[in-house]
Protein backbone atom coordinates (compact mmCIF):
# COMPACT_ATOMS: atom_id res chain seq x y z
CA UNK A 1 0.00 0.00 0.00
CA UNK A 2 1.01 3.55 -0.87
CA UNK A 3 1.26 5.84 2.07
CA UNK A 4 2.04 8.84 -0.56
CA UNK A 5 -0.65 11.70 -0.30
CA UNK A 6 -2.31 12.44 -3.86
CA UNK A 7 -2.06 15.91 -5.16
CA UNK A 8 -4.66 17.77 -7.02
CA UNK A 9 -3.79 20.74 -9.26
CA UNK A 10 -6.13 22.91 -9.50
CA UNK A 11 -4.64 24.91 -11.90
CA UNK A 12 -5.76 22.11 -14.53
CA UNK A 13 -9.36 22.09 -13.29
CA UNK A 14 -9.24 26.19 -13.33
CA UNK A 15 -7.48 25.78 -16.87
CA UNK A 16 -10.84 23.69 -17.87
CA UNK A 17 -13.31 25.60 -16.45
CA UNK A 18 -12.00 28.61 -18.13
CA UNK A 19 -11.49 27.13 -21.83
CA UNK A 20 -15.18 25.30 -21.25
CA UNK A 21 -16.41 28.94 -20.54
CA UNK A 22 -14.68 30.71 -23.47
CA UNK A 23 -16.20 28.36 -26.00
CA UNK A 24 -19.83 28.22 -24.56
CA UNK A 25 -19.40 32.30 -24.34
CA UNK A 26 -18.06 32.02 -27.95
CA UNK A 27 -20.69 29.56 -29.05
CA UNK A 28 -23.90 31.51 -27.71
CA UNK A 29 -22.17 35.00 -29.23
CA UNK A 30 -22.25 33.42 -32.82
CA UNK A 31 -26.07 32.19 -31.90
CA UNK A 32 -26.67 35.80 -32.23
CA UNK A 33 -25.10 36.96 -34.73
CA UNK A 34 -22.51 38.64 -32.62
CA UNK A 35 -19.15 38.68 -33.59
CA UNK A 36 -17.82 37.07 -30.67
CA UNK A 37 -13.98 38.06 -30.59
CA UNK A 38 -15.07 41.79 -30.29
CA UNK A 39 -17.35 40.90 -27.80
CA UNK A 40 -15.08 39.50 -25.98
CA UNK A 41 -12.76 41.97 -26.49
CA UNK A 42 -14.88 44.40 -25.12
CA UNK A 43 -15.51 42.74 -21.98
CA UNK A 44 -12.28 41.96 -21.23
CA UNK A 45 -11.00 45.48 -21.59
CA UNK A 46 -14.00 47.48 -19.90
CA UNK A 47 -14.95 44.63 -17.57
CA UNK A 48 -19.03 45.46 -18.67
CA UNK A 49 -21.22 43.01 -18.64
CA UNK A 50 -22.95 44.46 -21.38
CA UNK A 51 -20.82 43.30 -24.23
CA UNK A 52 -22.09 39.53 -23.03
CA UNK A 53 -25.14 38.49 -24.42
CA UNK A 54 -27.77 37.13 -21.81
CA UNK A 55 -28.67 34.51 -23.90
CA UNK A 56 -27.98 30.62 -22.30
CA UNK A 57 -27.43 32.49 -19.30
CA UNK A 58 -23.36 33.12 -21.37
CA UNK A 59 -23.48 36.85 -19.43
CA UNK A 60 -23.69 34.90 -15.92
CA UNK A 61 -21.24 32.45 -17.08
CA UNK A 62 -18.11 34.33 -17.65
CA UNK A 63 -18.91 36.59 -15.04
CA UNK A 64 -18.12 34.07 -12.60
CA UNK A 65 -14.50 34.02 -13.94
CA UNK A 66 -12.28 36.82 -12.83
CA UNK A 67 -11.25 38.59 -16.23
CA UNK A 68 -7.46 38.45 -15.42
CA UNK A 69 -7.64 34.59 -15.03
CA UNK A 70 -8.92 34.83 -18.97
CA UNK A 71 -6.72 37.23 -20.25
CA UNK A 72 -3.50 35.01 -18.32
CA UNK A 73 -5.23 32.08 -19.54
CA UNK A 74 -5.47 33.27 -23.22
CA UNK A 75 -2.18 35.18 -23.57
CA UNK A 76 -0.47 31.69 -21.87
CA UNK A 77 -2.13 29.36 -25.17
CA UNK A 78 -1.48 32.00 -27.20
CA UNK A 79 2.43 32.10 -26.33
CA UNK A 80 2.63 28.07 -26.97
Amino acid sequence: MDDKTTLFDITLFKQAQIEYTIKQVYQTLMERGYDPVNQLVGYLISGDPGYISSYNDARELIQEIDRELIVAFLLEHYLK
